[in-house]
């Protein structure tokens, strides 16, 4: 599978660097390794979701529990999440990092992927939710880091983008 395992090791560490026990998601293809990795782990909690909706409210209930979460989740769960994001964690304001493989990017093969893809940055623009690019293995430690901090501190949500360049392997 084409999927790096070296960088989604990587990710895996940060989150729990960052404190993260709780993980939740779908199955997608490049987060197959995350999930893999957080199934394995008995220090950490995966709860597997119906759709990336409920995650929301995986993470919510994790923050008012005093545990630390994330979501990982495709830009097209991002989409469906919007409801949650807004009358949820924006709302009542609840710290929520997402990990959302950037499907629909330059590069992309599927084309099913292109739309979603092509609308990710510009949604999260419109919710005001703060996002960086994951793109290369040197910065990804730093920006989990950053992105856990700023959602703490300002009770809100955050999103990291998986990209093409860190999560494929040619």
């Amino acid at each position: 599978m084409p999927v790096s395992i070296t960088s989604s090791q990587l990710i895996y560490d940060s989150l729990k660097a960052c404190g993260i026990t709780i993980l939740s998601a779908l199955p997608e293809t490049w987060l197959v390794h995350l999930i893999r990795m957080a199934e394995e782990d008995p220090a950490m909690t995966l709860v597997r979701l119906a759709k990336e909706e409920e995650g929301v409210g995986i993470s919510a209930g994790a923050h008012l529990a005093g545990a630390k979460s994330a979501m990982l989740m495709q830009n097209h769960g991002l989409l469906q999440s919007i409801n949650g994001i807004v009358s949820l964690t924006r709302l009542y304001r609840i710290p929520l990092l997402m990990l959302i493989s950037y499907r629909g990017e330059f590069g992309e093969r599927d084309p099913w992927q292109t739309e979603g893809g092509g609308v990710t940055e510009a949604v999260l623009q419109t919710l005001a939710v703060p996002f960086a690019r994951l793109d290369e293995p040197g910065h990804v430690a730093a920006r989990i880091h950053k992105a856990q901090t700023l959602a703490d501190s300002s009770l809100k949500p955050v999103a990291l983008l998986l990209c093409r360049d860190l999560m494929w392997e040619e």
